[in-house]
């Protein structure tokens, strides 16, 4: 932009207007332009005088310089004696009076007149030095004169000295497009006017200018302006006019512009039609512009290179490369020679639609018609393997290139970094960065950004801070995207310590944080729970000047609901509406679960009809969360309201929510309502996953009916699902509950041969079962194996225990509880209430209650 705006302009038009309007109607009247008084007494002005005539007596002699130099003129000097002397140019030759200009500039302490400027450009116009005119010019506009007081000078002087070309307004509005096309269009404007009317190649040249800048509103002032001078566009403007309207968008007022030209006899050129072509290409609209290359041989125009290549590229980014080939075929039939450039089109396009052996059979045809590649085709190439993941060949290229003389740029090496990273192939991406610097190519901020982003995503975060400082010692500055991608990486792995010395760092080096960076912070020390220190930063942030937006409060709602404090959440979440800040569908159902899992559902409710009265849309997990936090609060009822709401909005349910109402339908007892979600689910092609069939069989289980259990339980390998830990532990508490032990150890057995060895869960339920069916010393056998393999755990000697107690084995039970402390297992309240329980049945009252006071004691240190 240049040093004055059109509004700037506007404060001078009006005056200048007048002037301007004043100079043409006077134009054949001729009298001295009013001057600066520099001396106001009449003996100065007779001196000045007196001074002007020696000085136009000397310029007629060659040695002009010398003569002036030699007596006293140089101190009579000022801008109005200058001026005057360019007024009343008696020299004909208007290159001496230039270089007098110059000369008394360097010998005058105070600037020219700006009249003297507008005098000599229009003297060595008249000559039609227009070369030296545009010095001049150039000279007054770096005045920074308003631009109008500039114009009004020229103009006024243009009348008054004769001026015969006005070519001379022309060469000032050059002038001011090498300042700024604002002034240069508003000098256009105002000149017009005035009735001084620039020639149609001024006009052109202008607005190409304009369009080619995107200065749109001015490109219309300008050619508006025109027309209104009654100056008749040409081919060149109507082709600019067309270019314009495609960078609006308007492919129907370029429609009417080809109309007009026909109707006012101006044929339409090579340039007009490849304009045309190329606008329609850029607007997706191909089949069109290939109709428009056929109707030039009607015309009587040739399409060129350029037609072939704007359209091959046209229907490339079509996904049309098929048809793109078959215009390139026709390039060599019409006798024209394809570039680099129309084949680098084509290889993008086929490489864009993943058809890559096409790709190298047009390298390869490239190489054999000798056109060769260049850096900008290799890069195509490059880019495209990279997408598809094909890095062999991908490497080849940087390597074929290489040794085609061909040296790769900082963007190649960037585009294989960056593919390797996705593929998580770090070592090979930090490998090519070295490999840059040791060609001497300088990583860019996207390159040092995409391999740390890298190494913190694969948990290298040693070599990752290793990079940031090879980064910062070659003298580049990280910016905030790579110092967050870092603190986010720290954040990841539980690094908190280095995470906040990282943040700290940053604003050391003078990269001030953003909401991103303390964004990465809150949200992880939010997951940890670490609420404290994450509303300090918090603070920090605000205090800051940033402000927290729909993430960083989703953070504190989600931790807060996490620990179970929903009043700190609440008070976040209307902090958050306060802010004018929308929370989305993800803070909502956070806030819902909170609610439900603290056992609130008048909370829960609240929350969803807040969400429906923002107008934010429960999706199917926001349903899902609201139907399993009230399925397990009892609420049941109103569970399978909401689902039926679920499904009069179109929503399918998933898994999730069908597997949360069959689990309290299992617990209640009612199966027969269980089932029946299980085959609605199915039906609506919800495929069941294994917690479905867990639940399903633990209800069966619960109920007594094993051949039901066992039926789905062996069905499930062929629904496509594996049996886990879970589902053997519900069957072999099933049968070892109904007594069936041998059906129990059977499948225990079959476990590892299907990649799901016995926990301690497992061995805990069939020590309970041994016991209960008496075989104690099974139940001991088990017992010991369990320690061999390390499942000694407070269950496993909470179930032997009870199961000596039972069979009045008390002794045997005391020595295991004694054992169970030696071996540093911890009783709980279980372990002492069977024990307690025990005692009392067989009288023994004073170890019952030393075993009380004892719980007692251990209870309350373990609070303490």
């Amino acid at each position: 932009m240049g040093f004055i705006s059109l509004r700037n302009f506007r404060t001078f038009a009006p005056r200048n207007r007048n002037a301007i309007a004043k100079a043409k109607a006077t134009r054949r009247v001729v009298h001295h332009p009013k001057s600066f008084n520099f001396c106001t007494s009449q003996t100065s002005k007779q001196s000045e005088e007196d001074t002007v005539k020696e000085i136009l007596a000397a310029l007629k002699q060659s040695n002009w310089q010398y003569l002036m130099e030699s007596s006293d003129m140089p101190k009579m000097l000022n801008p109005e004696v200058v001026r005057s002397v360019l007024y009343q140019n008696q020299v004909s030759d208007p290159k001496r009076l230039l270089h007098f200009f110059d000369w008394s500039a360097s010998v005058m302490a105070v600037p020219q007149n700006l009249n003297s400027f507008s005098i000599l450009a229009i003297a060595l116009c008249n000559s039609r030095l227009f070369a030296l005119a545009s010095g001049v010019l150039d000279r007054m506009v770096g005045t920074w004169k308003p631009p109008l007081e500039i114009l009004d000078s020229i103009v006024r002087c243009y009348t008054e000295c004769g001026g015969s070309d006005v070519v001379v307004f022309e060469i000032l509005i050059d002038a001011y497009k090498k300042m700024g096309l604002n002034e240069a269009a508003g000098v256009f404007l105002e000149a017009k006017n005035g009735g001084f009317l620039p020639s149609l190649v001024c006009c052109n040249s202008l607005l190409k200018d304009l369009v080619k800048c995107n200065r749109m509103e001015l490109f219309w002032k300008v050619y508006n302006g025109m027309l209104e001078s009654k100056i008749s566009p040409d081919v060149y403007t109507y082709t600019t006019v067309i270019n314009a309207h495609f960078k609006a968008g308007n492919v129907e007022e370029v429609r009417r512009v080809l109309f007009e030209m026909e109707e006012k006899g101006c044929t339409p050129n090579l340039v007009t039609y490849n304009v045309v072509i190329g606008g329609l290409c850029k607007s997706g609209a191909v089949d069109e512009a290939l109709e428009l290359k056929k109707s030039m041989a009607g015309k009587g125009l040739v399409p060129d290179g350029y037609t072939y290549s704007i359209l091959v590229d046209g229907f490339c980014k079509q996904k049309r490369s098929e048809e793109a080939k078959l215009i390139l075929e026709d390039m060599f039939v019409m006798g024209l020679h394809p570039d680099h450039i129309t084949y680098t089109a084509l290889v993008d396009g086929f490489m864009k639609q993943g058809k890559a052996e096409e790709v190298l059979r047009i390298k390869d045809e490239m190489v054999a018609r000798g056109i060769q590649l260049t850096l900008v085709t290799y890069k195509v190439l490059v880019s495209g393997f990279c997408k598809v993941g094909e890095m062999k060949k991908a490497i080849a290229l940087l390597n074929e290139m290489i040794a085609m003389g061909i040296k790769p740029d900082t963007h190649t090496y960037n585009l294989l970094i960056d593919a390797y990273y996705k593929q998580k192939n770090m070592f090979k991406a930090y490998e090519l960065l070295l490999e840059m610097k040791k060609s001497n190519l300088a990583p860019t901020v996207f390159t040092y950004g995409v391999i740390i982003n890298g190494l913190c995503r694969s948990g290298d975060l040693q070599r990752a801070n290793s990079v940031l400082e090879q980064m910062i010692a070659g003298g580049m500055k990280p910016n905030a995207i790579i110092y967050s991608t870092l603190i986010k990486g720290h954040v990841q792995e539980s690094r908190f310590d280095e995470a906040i010395r990282i943040l700290q760092g940053m604003k050391e080096k003078g990269v001030l944080p953003d909401v991103f960076c303390y964004n990465s912070l809150i949200i992880g020390l939010c997951k940890a729970e670490k609420m404290e220190d994450a509303k300090t930063f918090l603070v920090e942030m605000i205090e800051s000047g940033l402000k927290p937006n729909a993430y960083t409060y989703g953070a504190f709602i989600d931790g807060y609901s996490k620990v179970g404090n929903m009043q700190s959440a609440d008070s976040y979440f209307r902090e958050m509406l306060g802010c004018g800040i929308a929370p989305n569908d993800v803070v909502y159902t956070t806030l819902i679960y909170g609610h439900c899992k603290d056992g609130n559902i008048t909370g829960a409710f609240s929350a969803f009809r807040c969400m429906l009265g923002q107008g934010v849309l429960p999706d199917v997990q926001t349903y899902s969360v609201l139907i399993h936090g009230l399925s397990r609060n009892g609420k049941i009822q109103e569970a399978m309201e909401v689902l039926s709401e679920l499904l009069d909005k179109g929503l399918v349910p998933d898994v999730f929510t069908y597997s949360s109402l069959i689990s309290v339908f299992c617990k209640q007892g009612d199966l027969g309502r269980a089932f029946q979600l299980h085959e609605e689910m199915c039906q609506k092609g919800i495929a069941p996953n294994i917690v479905t069939y867990n639940t399903l069989i633990n209800g069966l289980c619960k109920s007594g009916d094993m051949e039901r259990a066992r039926e789905l339980f062996d069905g499930i390998s062929e629904k496509g699902l594996a049996r886990n830990g879970v589902t053997y532990a519900t069957i072999i508490d099933g049968y070892c509950k109904s007594g069936n032990l041998t059906e129990a150890f059977q499948l225990m057995e079959e476990m590892p041969s299907k990649g799901v060895p016995p926990d301690c869960f497992i061995y805990c339920v069939l020590v309970d079962g041994c016991c209960k069916a008496g075989n104690l010393e099974k139940a001991r056998s088990l017992f010991h194996e369990m320690g061999q393999k390390g499942f000694a755990s407070t269950s496993s000697f909470n179930a032997l225990i009870d199961g000596f107690c039972k069979s009045n084995k008390l002794v045997e039970a005391n020595q295991l509880f004694e054992d169970m402390v030696d071996k540093h297992v911890t009783p709980d309240h279980v372990t002492y209430t069977i024990l307690i329980d025990s005692h009392c049945k067989a009288g023994i009252v004073e170890e019952a209650e030393r075993l009380y006071l004892e719980m007692q004691k251990r209870i309350s240190c373990q609070i303490f």
